[in-house]
């Protein structure tokens, strides 16, 4: 005689639904404590039968299930049932006129509810920004009083790191800018017969506005995201929680460094970018519209105004702050799984290049109303 397994359940509770993992048999004589188990539950949210365990059902089975969802339909919840075979749903049909399969209605929330649910998380994250904006402030004006505990060292790696490995990308990506501004600029400017004013196009435009925005996108994308990387391996792995454990300060060690590494080093990157973008306008220029080298930089000095120049390198303090402070934030904001790396990896690049692109905005306003 084949051993039978008393009726039992699981119940396995998520914010979306409530699966009720049925088990053993479901007869008579094996019905006494999951009945008044299930008596006393009370979901949370939409509940599942999953049956696909149970070996065998009688009357009083079905007669139980069909009591637990009219229970369940009382405290307003909806029920379905998954997994279930042939002969299950033909004995259910056979007492009850309802189908055993009964699906929730989809519901679709108001466009209140959507607007409130993203204000209110919008208004969260930006209280998360704030707070985390404040603190780092706190600890740099304390690191301030006490100079010792400036990591001078982690300034230098990553000034190398941020600055001196950078400029490779840094030099192509300037040099073709400087080659694709001269290149319209020349076909346009031929048909006036104003090859000269070349000289103009590129020197303004490349270090005033190019040159300085073309940088802060490419070191958003290269120092930003590593930024976010190597913060969010650190709190993976509890390095982080280590470090408070011994008492010392992540804003002092992860943080600043890399904030003031990066304001360190961007004025002296954009000022490269400059110089190489130039030199690609100039190669334009001189295989497009004959214009010589010594013709070329002869004109530039008296199209290219100091203030020009200092206003793009003035930009690149500004620039590095906003991408180290979001790179940095968003590493701290790593859960402990390696998909949200790549998740806010992504938020950073992108959260950094809208911010360095509404932050030129703003300085071409400004500058613009001051008549610089």
């Amino acid at each position: 005689m084949q051993t039978r397994i008393p009726a039992s359940f699981s119940v396995i509770e998520d914010k979306e639904k409530t699966t009720l993992v049925c088990s053993g048999s479901w007869t008579i004589e094996y019905l006494h404590e999951v009945a008044e188990a299930l008596e006393g539950l009370h979901p949370r949210s939409n509940v599942i039968w999953d049956i696909a365990a149970i070996s065998d059902i009688d009357s009083s089975g079905v007669a139980l299930w069909h009591m637990s969802n009219e229970a369940f339909k009382c405290q307003g919840y909806h029920y379905s049932t998954i997994n279930a075979r042939e002969e299950y749903t033909h004995l259910y049909r056979l007492l009850y006129p309802e189908p055993l399969h009964q699906e929730p209605p989809r519901t679709y929330p108001s466009w209140i509810y959507i607007i409130g649910q993203a204000s209110y998380r919008i208004y969260t994250r930006l209280l998360s920004f704030l707070a985390f904006f404040g603190e780092a402030f706190v600890i740099f004006f304390y690191t301030l009083r006490y100079p010792h505990l400036i990591r001078y060292r982690s300034i230098g790696a990553h000034i190398l790191e941020t600055g001196a490995r950078a400029l490779p990308i840094i030099a192509i990506s300037a040099f073709l800018i400087g080659v694709v501004v001269a290149y319209q600029s020349v076909v346009q400017l031929q048909k006036f017969g104003a090859d000269i004013f070349i000289v103009d196009m590129i020197g303004i435009s490349l270090t005033r506005e190019l040159a300085p925005l073309i940088t802060a996108i490419v070191v958003a994308g290269r120092s930003g995201s590593a930024f976010t990387a190597q913060i969010g391996a650190m709190k993976m792995t509890q390095e982080i929680d280590a470090m408070k454990t011994m008492g010392f300060d992540p804003f002092t060690f992860l943080v600043w460094p890399r904030v003031i590494a990066l304001m360190i080093v961007m004025p002296l990157l954009i000022f490269f970018a400059d110089m190489v973008g130039i030199l690609g306008g100039m190669v334009i220029a001189a295989t497009q519209s004959h214009l010589s080298f010594t013709e070329f930089l002869h004109r530039l000095q008296g199209a290219l105004a100091l203030k020009h120049y200092l206003i793009g390198i003035a930009k690149g303090p500004f620039f590095a702050f906003l991408i180290a402070f979001v790179g940095t934030y968003r590493g701290f904001q790593v859960s402990m799984n390696t998909e949200s790396i790549g998740q806010y990896t992504t938020k950073s690049v992108v959260n950094a290049i809208f911010l360095v692109i509404a932050c030129d905005a703003l300085f071409s306003v400004l500058l613009t109303e001051l008549k610089l």
